[in-house]
């Protein structure tokens, strides 16, 4: 690629191999993840992302959007990686209950600006995750079991199209692309902001409280039993956690969207089980939703691996998982089994297991990934075998999240909106 061309079709910062700075432009969330990308370019604004996909339609080159890379794959050897951190506004309209983000805006910050009018967006476990990537691959959230999907809520999709024209998109502009870009990923356009629903959270409650590992099935039973009564505003989420150089723990987290004295009651099974080391149950802000699950917020090395789980076996609470350092049960169900309204669909699975190992070392990062492989066996009479696109790891593609029907859907959308293969979506429907 020539340095001149690239440079003079867009006005944002360019970075290509042999650059100060391209390596750590082009890094990954997920520090075992490597981006073997062409150049790094960080877009001014909207309109020179649409100069920048002209410039790679035009010189027969892809491009992939990242602005955290959370979630990314791998798949980018001679790409373009454009980062949106500067496409970073955030206008929350109170009155009408929805938030106008940029590509480059994370939770944390919709939260904080949402929280003070006695709103929250469809947020999920980490502040620190990008709205846009989040919401394309559907978005898993706290209070996704009253709401669904937060794809479920958007409103419209501002995009630059395969040939570099700026374009709004809705249910009623143009209703395939529409369905498509909520949940199917990033794989037909580039999305430059978007616009979603906002809800009200004038009260919420919830924690994390923490025990020995040794309380696990107790607490564990304690899950299963509230969980089966939960209404849609409750989630709690069971988890096992083996941190170097501290005892193993059990834990569970939880939101209540409404009255803290309404939340408490429900969740008052917790109260019986002895033991805790802590609990920090309580009101929450909507700002302080992110920190309840205490999850990384700097980039770090991890491999993950997640199921779809269509029952509980109490073996999940007793089986070792180390060198896992967690495991995670998350409850779903409620409107998430609903029929949902873009390519995400219905989650007809109530639960979801989440496995997390360190991987900066070859040799430990085989071991999580034989003992990733070992639990998926050991449990298999409750894995569904399909993955949320939202979660793929590294290695996985769309097909492991999406059914025939609607991947061929995908497949021939992508087909007929970027025929040349301009956009590249972490985990391309065409994979």
């Amino acid at each position: 690629m020539a340095n001149a061309d690239l440079r003079r079709a867009v006005r944002g910062r360019v970075w290509e191999p042999g650059d100060d700075g391209f390596d750590a432009a082009r890094r990954a969330w997920n520090l075992t993840v490597d981006q073997p990308v062409a150049a790094v370019v960080a877009a001014e604004d909207a309109e020179d992302v649409a100069a920048l996909v002209r410039h790679a339609r035009r010189s027969g080159l892809a491009v992939t959007a990242q602005a955290g890379g959370h979630d990314a794959s791998g798949d980018v050897e001679g790409v373009i990686l454009l980062r949106t951190g500067r496409l970073d506004g955030v206008q929350v309209r109170a009155g009408e209950r929805v938030a106008r983000v940029g590509a480059g805006v994370n939770w944390g910050r919709v939260l904080s600006a949402a929280g003070p009018h006695g709103l929250t967006g469809l947020a999920g476990s980490s502040p620190a995750v990008n709205v846009a990537g989040y919401t394309l691959g559907g978005g898993l959230s706290w209070f996704g079991r009253r709401y669904g999907w937060a794809s479920d809520g958007v409103r419209a999709f501002d995009v630059v199209d395969a040939d570099g024209e700026r374009t709004r998109v809705t249910a009623a502009s143009d209703p395939e692309l529409f369905w498509a870009l909520k949940g199917g990923g990033g794989d037909f356009a580039l999305v430059t902001s978007l616009e979603f629903d906002l809800h009200p959270a004038s009260s919420v409650y919830g924690g994390r409280v923490i025990w020995p590992d040794a309380r696990a099935a107790e607490v564990f039973e304690t899950f299963q039993k509230i969980t089966q009564e939960a209404p849609p505003e409750l989630t709690v989420w069971f988890g096992r956690f083996a941190f170097p150089g501290a005892p193993p723990m059990a834990a569970l987290d939880l939101t209540y969207l409404g009255d803290p004295r309404e939340g408490a009651a429900l969740v008052r099974g917790i109260d019986g089980i002895e033991g805790a080391i802590s609990d920090d149950r309580g009101p929450v802000a909507v700002a302080g939703l992110g920190g309840i699950a205490a999850e990384p917020t700097a980039p770090s090395a991890s491999l993950p691996r997640a199921e779809l789980l269509t029952g509980l076996d109490e073996g999940l609470a007793t089986e070792p998982i180390d060198p896992l350092i967690s495991l995670q049960i998350r409850h779903l169900s409620g409107a998430l089994a609903g029929p949902g309204t873009g390519a995400s669909g219905t989650l007809d699975e109530p639960y979801l297991l989440q496995m997390v190992g360190a991987g900066p070392d070859p040799g430990l990062a085989r071991a999580v990934r034989a003992k990733q492989a070992r639990l998926v066996e050991r449990f298999e009479a409750v894995v569904a075998g399909r993955k949320p696109y939202t979660l793929l790891t590294p290695e996985e593609t769309a097909a492991d999240a999406f059914t025939g029907p609607v991947l061929a859907r995908l497949r021939e959308l992508k087909r007929s909106r970027d025929p040349h293969g301009v956009f590249r979506a972490n985990h391309s429907v065409l994979r």
